[in-house]
């Protein structure tokens, strides 16, 4: 039946990866502006994958890590794995795109990543893999509309960043339909846009956001500029989530 350790990962196309993801991520949705696409192979055929890129918000982002320079840190802004893929599989994928980020990409210190605990899980994946907790809030990032559509609110918000124009039409055709505000103007002038989507009856969807940084120099660890957090917190907080249901 073969081992994680049959897993094969090499650079796949945006196109490839965008289309794994819209297949196998449970929000079927890909982030348009990463620019690292790692795949996992299993008997040849794709299954899996990897992709980082820089964060939305990569100024407060880079604080995290006292001297960090802006081209030193890396998001993991989407891991999809399917179903097809062995035990263990996704622990595994990660350990060996991180030998391979040190290898090709040695200016890079850490990487950050988020567990949606209020759609998907807490972050089992990333705590098996070495990564440290920096953090756990109730979402202030997921909002759902009355038609059931979900969207991450810095993706509205964020000024300048391409990525999010397909998201930021999506919601103001959907808002337009259920309100007399003109959806052209919709999201024009940044944070406070998101008024527009409360006033067609957004909400922030129950649950959680879990921030976890793992250190490509295990030296960037002492220059963290908040707290680590026993993995224990996320019990503590009521923050438990494993594939969307609440623990």
């Amino acid at each position: 039946m073969g081992s994680a350790k049959d897993i094969v990962l090499r650079p796949i196309s945006a196109r490839e990866a965008n289309a794994l993801v819209r297949r196998v991520h449970y929000s079927g949705k890909v982030v348009q502006n990463s620019q690292i696409h790692i795949g996992v192979f299993w008997q040849g055929r794709l299954e899996g994958a990897m992709q980082f890129g820089p964060s939305l918000d990569k100024r407060k982002i880079q604080g995290l890590v006292e001297g960090t320079g802006w081209n030193e840190f890396i998001e993991l802004n989407r891991m999809a794995f399917s179903d097809a893929l062995p035990r263990n599989s996704e622990s595994r994928a990660i350990a060996v795109a991180m030998r391979l980020l040190r290898k090709h990409a040695p200016q890079l210190k850490w990487v950050v990543s988020f567990a949606d605990a209020t759609q998907c899980g807490d972050g089992t994946i990333y705590r098996a893999s070495g990564f440290v907790l920096t953090g756990i809030k109730k979402n202030r990032s997921i909002l759902e509309l009355p038609d059931g559509y979900t969207f991450a609110a810095p993706t509205i918000t964020a000024q300048g960043k391409k990525g999010g124009e397909r998201v930021k039409n999506e919601v103001r055709r959907r808002v337009s339909q259920t309100t007399i505000i003109k959806g052209k103007h919709i999201f024009s002038d940044g944070a406070a846009s998101l008024k527009d989507a409360f006033a067609a009856g957004a909400r922030w969807l129950p649950g959680f956001q879990l921030r976890y940084i793992y250190f490509l120099d295990p030296a960037y660890r002492e220059r963290l500029t908040v707290p680590e957090l026993p993995y224990s917190a996320i019990e503590e907080a009521g923050a438990r989530m494993y594939r969307g249901e609440k623990l």
